[in-house]
């Protein structure tokens, strides 16, 4: 009989900075390994402290205890099959991405991270030192090579592996979703099994933490880029791969095997599951929001309910005399379908009292945007006490359009402590919102159906500050906004590219302008969860003071 060797893959959700959490998971799964008799448990990148920890990586009291708990792990797993997990690691005075090996109590080998990204979200040359590229390692009857992550997007680090008598490639990975961004990795990977004609498995970790969300995905991949094996998105998975070595070397067996959702599917998934994490991470277990009877209002409330059960989520409606009935019966019907408390916390008294405590000093002027911020402030105030009173984290409700030119009140209705739809623009609101009334899954913790009213998504967008205000008085219109912003934001692009799509020059430099004017409003905003390699924070990083302009 041919021989077998099988691989556990732990694709899991660690936590940043919960090391002893993270190695009492790893513990579980490696006993999931030990009863199916796996010869080795294989985990993601930096699975002992989380991924990504930034500069808390730095700080040498963690990283010296996060070593400290691979070795318990070590000795913890001793009596078993062989693990492979990610830990940093120091050499001299030189802090690694690492790989590990722990077999009989101790860690029998460990691979160094070569190419460091340092790119869109990743800052890994300010964190770590690039490791030299070095052979496989053994596990029973087979030699292993791991590419960690971005090491396996590059040719050299394979090559040096098969060179050096790999058998199997395993590449560990803290990968972070973005918008089709499986069909990029499934690219790379075949490329190196290709270039090394080895079987490659990819194992990615799950979870959210802080603005990105790890969306699993992990594949098999055999000679000739095959796929024999591939895991959910978005989902802990503990999943037994067989190899078999014939001829031509090892094989790995056809194993489980599962269709991925498209992608408005997995943006709504990715909005739901970041703020279902970041609020686990952070502590929090309840959420309050303004819900004002429109569209944005109205798709964070239902992720938050399908994140957190209908019975976590307040909604609270603050009308003023320029919220129209629609809005009212709206918002009620919402929270209705949803069956979320709903408030209803009139601002009127609050904004005659603040009116007449500024009357002196703005005696003499006329009303304009100062009176409509005072609103939208005033509901930022209110929405904080009851954050402060009751524990319940707020939540902000700009899509990706208005976040980028501003169109909302710093201090006001940009309070709050995250926001799920903020890489998501309002075009794609609307579709997204036809989307989850249309369908539901197991992961959504909120009734399904047509949970939000269709005249919330069919009626003309407007933030009701003051008489027949419409969205479109001060911005071109969305479809127009959001394909200028797609190119300027997205792809980089310039007033020319803009005029070339079919935008006039007008439309173009005004946008322009205002996402550079709102470049401190960005600074200062809530994080949200990334949906594409161009997400406002750490994929677009602009000076607040800039006077340069696009001449074109």
């Amino acid at each position: 009989m041919a021989d077998r060797f099988r691989i556990t893959l732990a694709q899991l959700n660690p936590t940043v900075g919960d090391l002893r959490g993270n190695a009492a998971k790893a513990r579980e799964a490696w006993e999931a390994g030990k009863a199916a008799g796996a010869d080795l448990v294989a985990f993601p990148e930096l699975f002992i402290t989380g991924y990504n920890a930034q500069d808390l990586m730095r700080k040498p009291a963690f990283y010296t205890e996060a070593i400290e708990v691979l070795r318990e792990l070590a000795k913890n797993c001793a009596d078993g099959p062989a693990v492979a997990i990610g830990a940093p690691w120091i050499e001299g005075t030189d802090l690694y991405n690492a790989y590990h090996v722990l077999q009989n109590g101790e860690v029998t080998a460990t691979v160094l991270k070569h190419h460091l990204p340092n790119n869109n979200v990743f800052d890994e040359v300010r964190v770590f030192t690039s490791g030299p590229v070095t052979g496989p390692f053994s596990v029973g009857p087979v030699r292993i090579g791991s590419p960690i992550c971005e090491d396996a997007w590059h040719e050299d680090v394979a090559e040096t592996l098969a060179e050096t008598g790999a058998e199997i490639l395993l590449v560990p990975n803290g990968s972070p979703y973005y918008r089709d961004k499986m069909e990029v990795r499934l690219n790379h990977m075949v490329s190196r099994v290709v270039e090394t004609d080895l079987p490659l498995v990819y194992l990615n970790m799950i979870g959210g933490q802080d603005d990105q969300v790890f969306d699993g995905g992990s594949f098999v991949l055999n000679r000739k880029g095959e796929i024999a094996v591939k895991l959910a998105v978005f989902e802990e998975v503990i999943s037994h791969v067989d190899f078999e070595e014939g001829p031509e070397g090892w094989v790995a067996l056809p194993g489980e095997f599962v269709t991925h959702p498209d992608n408005m599917e997995q943006d709504y998934h990715v909005m739901v599951l970041s703020l279902r994490d970041y609020m686990r991470k952070t502590g929090f277990k309840k959420v309050l929001l303004g819900l004002s009877g429109g569209v944005d209002s109205a798709l964070v409330a239902t992720i938050a309910a399908d994140a957190l059960g209908v019975d976590n989520v307040r909604c609270v409606m603050l009308p003023s005399e320029y919220t129209s009935e629609h809005s009212l019966e709206d918002a009620k019907e919402m929270a209705t379908n949803l069956g979320c408390r709903y408030d209803f916390v009139p601002i009127k008294q609050g904004r005659d009292g603040i009116t007449a405590t500024l009357a002196p000093l703005f005696e003499g002027t006329q009303p304009d945007l100062t009176e409509e911020n005072i609103q939208s402030r005033l509901r930022g105030l209110l929405l904080m006490a009851l954050s402060n009173k009751f524990g319940e984290m707020l939540l902000t409700t700009g899509n990706k359009s208005e976040v980028a030119v501003g169109y909302a009140t710093i201090y006001g209705d940009m309070a709050g402590g995250y926001n799920p739809i903020k890489d998501l623009y309002k075009t794609r609101v609307f579709d997204i919102c036809r989307w989850r009334n249309e369908n539901h899954r197991d992961w959504m913790m909120a009734p399904a159906g047509a949970v939000i009213p269709d005249r919330i998504i069919t009626k003309p967008p407007s933030a009701e500050l003051r008489e027949d205000q419409k969205d479109s008085d001060s911005l071109p219109d969305y479809p127009v906004l959001d394909g200028i912003l797609k190119i300027l934001v997205d792809q980089d692009g310039s007033i020319e590219d803009c005029i070339a799509a079919g935008y006039s020059r007008e439309d173009a430099k005004r946008v322009e302008h205002l996402l550079y004017i709102s470049e401190y409003k960005r600074f200062q905003s809530a994080p949200g969860a990334r949906l594409s390699p161009r997400a406002f924070w750490l994929d677009r990083r602009y000076p607040i003071a800039n006077r340069w302009r696009d001449k074109g």
